[in-house]
């Protein structure tokens, strides 16, 4: 899986190998509010993902995404 966290138009975080099967990207200004949950976040649209849905929805449910984004948001 590949994490992109969009900091600026072409300024983003990445991490993960380049070909993933599953791409999530996320706003820097949505994964640095209070209480981000990148499962909330990608029901509300604010939280993107390309691939197999039932490969995002488990990496959804287990919490991996929300601690992936968490991760390259306090690199910042």
């Amino acid at each position: 899986m590949q994490y992109r966290l969009v900091v600026a138009k072409k300024d983003e975080r990445v991490e993960g190998p380049d070909d993933a099967s599953i791409v999530f990207s996320a706003p820097v200004a949505t994964v640095t509010a209070d209480g981000f949950d990148a499962t909330v976040e990608f029901m509300r649209g604010n939280v993107k993902a390309s691939g197999h849905s039932g490969e995002v929805l488990a990496a959804l449910h287990t919490g991996e995404a929300t601690a992936a984004f968490t991760r390259l948001a306090s690199e910042l």
